[in-house]
């Protein structure tokens, strides 16, 4: 239920940032009427990508929401990656087109004026986008949505460029500088280029199963704080995220005697921690090994009874060895 209901505070809150993103290009368009200033030209136009990205964000979330099927055996997550890949295409894109007819532009002298009304204006929309932005990330990371995170941050950037222009037009208004408008402009295309390029290769990553390092450090450091007697070992370990739902993979390994029943409790413990750390949207699948005589020089069980090696020392799991698809202490086979 609660995964639902986080689906759909996601859908009704993109619903409104598509919305809003129509507003907001309205406002710019009308403070580019008032003054001719190609900055803020330039701050409309990344508002139509807004817009569009907004609309795909939308989709995003609606397919991302879809139960699993025998189609889609792990659910629809991977929609918001391929969201945030085009919403990220179509940021670059806008900030080639601003560069390019910049570019045109700059030698070529327009008056611009009633800089105060389009000051105003555009102030107003970088209220509104910051404040947007930050509940769509807040909400986003609070729900695991990459499409929401995706949108807050292209929304708060949006804000900061737009506060850059706000700058830049109150020196031209005191200093009558006027070539200045061309050169903000010029400047926030090339930060709309680098930051479209952020959101393509995090999205790029999500669609390739890249691993997500962050994320596996805190896992590891929430697994050595709370590791228990029995987990002798733990290896093989893998995370995919599928939209707001970590699939988490890994071998553990349990003393050889343990029945089922307790193997299962000690499984369930490890899901239970999984949870704590990163919320209820996991699917864990778990792999148990049994323990061989190699195990016991690391093993930290120490009402062993029947261990045949004395314990020298514990593992401290790292990046390094419990990615690895190897028992540790185990001989290397060559």
């Amino acid at each position: 239920m609660d995964t639902l209901q986080n689906e759909k505070q996601n859908y009704r809150l993109q619903l409104f940032i598509t919305l809003l993103s129509v507003v907001l290009f309205a406002a710019k368009m009308i403070a580019f009427y008032l003054t001719n200033s190609i900055a803020i030209l330039t701050d409309a136009l990344e508002s139509t990508v807004n817009m569009l990205a907004g609309l795909i964000g939308l989709y995003s979330l609606y397919v991302a929401a879809k139960p699993k099927d025998k189609e889609h055996p792990y659910g629809h997550g991977k929609a918001e990656f391929i969201s945030a890949a085009v919403e990220g295409s179509l940021i670059i894109t806008a900030g080639i087109y601003i560069l390019f007819q910049t570019g045109q532009s700059f030698f070529i002298q327009k008056t611009i004026q009633e800089l105060d009304h389009g000051i105003v204006l555009v102030a107003i929309t970088a209220i509104v986008n910051f404040a947007a932005g930050w509940w769509c990330l807040h909400i986003g990371k609070k729900n695991n949505s990459l499409a929401l995170k995706a949108s807050g941050k292209h929304l708060q950037l949006d804000t900061y460029s737009t506060i850059v222009i706000i700058v830049g037009l109150i020196i031209i208004k005191i200093t009558n500088l006027f070539w200045l408008d061309k050169l903000l402009a010029l400047s926030i295309s090339i930060v709309i280029i680098i930051n479209g390029y952020k959101i393509v290769r995090a999205s790029l990553a999500g669609i390739m199963d890249e691993a997500d390092m962050e994320l596996l450090k805190k896992l590891i450091v929430t697994l050595n704080q709370n590791r228990r007697n029995n987990w002798i070992d733990l290896h093989n370990l893998r995370v995919i995220k599928y939209g707001a739902t970590l699939h988490v993979d890994c071998h553990l390994t349990l003393p050889w005697y343990m029945n089922l029943h307790e193997a299962h409790t000690e499984v369930d413990a490890l899901k239970a921690l999984v949870i704590h750390t990163f919320g209820d949207n996991i699917e864990l699948f778990v792999h148990t090994d049994s323990c061989l005589p190699f195990s016991c020089p690391v093993c930290i069980k120490t009402d062993c009874k029947v261990r045949e090696q004395p314990f020298t020392h514990c593992v401290i799991w790292t990046l390094d060895n419990i990615l690895s698809n190897q028992k540790h202490n185990a001989p290397l086979i060559t």
